[in-house]
């Protein structure tokens, strides 16, 4: 089986880092990079770390050319999606969007955040989460797949072991996270030039504002069967990748650390991309770099009558490309693990 993959948005941070992937993925072969700014110009030029690895040039990602390709990759900025699926799955083709326009079943929730109407309801209704390792079988049949955001791939495998067994509080749950510049995107920020960042630490769009809020919810009262309203306070730090959350949750019952690990451990049995650490022993970002791998560790203060859970992952990877290559896979009934197992994450 040769699969023949198109990337709508492949010369942004998450598209190229697709491409680097992807070009190591034995069943796969790139045939389109969409994009807006390098038509005509070899990629390898424009990111020179693909050198002799490549050799795509940037084209126009038509819906006409995107429909020709197997699988469609669209890593593009919200409200673009939409317009370019009806004509993808109109040809019978699958499309995986790493952007937020499907995320959200509630049509009203996403134009609420995102201050953008959807014209394609009937798909937001029918596109499945991609958060493998709790919707699966679901991502197996689908034909449209919304890639998770960064933060709520963090924040959702922190929750989903203490919620579905039910033993903390559907209320009071915070989220404490920090991201790697590179989560800002490719773009010119002046929040996110070099002088801004570097020996800097800020919160941002804090106290519900941060558009990945109900995309968390959503997900937490899927495993929680009621509704959750959790406070998610995002922080900018100055290095490239990565991503750590940390998750405070009140207990309903005693539990001392090693029982709440071992809880994580049998949730996540089996489960190739989520790593659970020893009692005592937490992750850090470093530790997954370039990985699409998700390390938890979790601590109870039973002071407080609290358990904390830390998640680490590498925002482009499993907060992204990779996520996306793990759903693709599932869709084509490959093995799950296919093109993302060959290397360990990088370090230092």
């Amino acid at each position: 089986m040769t699969i023949r993959a198109g990337i709508a948005g492949a010369t942004g941070y998450a598209g190229v880092e697709l491409i680097r992937l992807l070009g190591i993925h034995p069943e796969v072969q790139v045939v389109l990079a969409g994009t807006e700014s390098y038509q005509g110009q070899e990629l390898a030029s424009v990111y020179p770390h693909l050198r002799g690895r490549i050799d795509l040039v940037g084209q126009e990602a038509a819906a006409e050319a995107l429909a020709a390709c197997d699988v469609v990759f669209a890593s593009l900025p919200h409200g673009v999606t939409m317009a370019l699926a009806p004509a993808v799955l109109g040809a019978g083709r699958r499309l995986i969007d790493l952007g937020a326009d499907f995320r959200l079943r509630d049509v009203a929730t996403y134009e609420a955040w995102y201050k953008k109407a959807h014209t394609a309801p009937d798909l937001a209704a029918e596109a499945v989460y991609g958060l493998p390792e709790l919707y699966r079988e679901q991502v197996r049949g689908a034909r449209l797949v919304a890639n998770p955001g960064c933060y709520p791939t963090a924040c959702a495998l922190a929750s989903a072991p203490l919620l579905k067994a039910g033993v903390v509080e559907t209320r009071g749950i915070i989220f404490d996270a920090k991201s790697g510049v590179s989560g800002a995107g490719r773009g010119v920020n002046l929040g996110v030039h070099f002088s801004e960042v570097n020996e800097n630490l800020k919160a941002y769009n804090i106290a519900g504002d941060h558009r990945h809020t109900p995309e968390i919810e959503q997900t937490l009262s899927d495993l929680a069967g009621e509704r959750v309203v959790v406070s998610f306070t995002p922080h900018l730090v100055p290095m490239t990748r990565g991503i750590l959350a940390t998750g405070y949750f009140t207990l309903r019952r005693d539990l001392s650390t090693e029982q709440a690990v071992e809880l994580f451990r049998e949730f996540y049995a089996g489960e190739p991309f989520v790593r659970v650490r020893p009692a005592g022993d937490l992750p850090a970002t470093k530790q997954v770099w370039g990985s699409n791998y998700c390390d938890i560790g979790v601590k109870v203060d039973r002071r407080t009558g609290r358990a904390l859970v830390i998640s680490v992952i590498d925002n482009l990877v499993k907060g992204a490309a990779g996520q996306a290559i793990q759903n693709m896979n599932l869709m084509f009934g490959l093995p799950e693990t296919t093109g993302l197992l060959e290397a360990a994450p990088v370090y230092p």
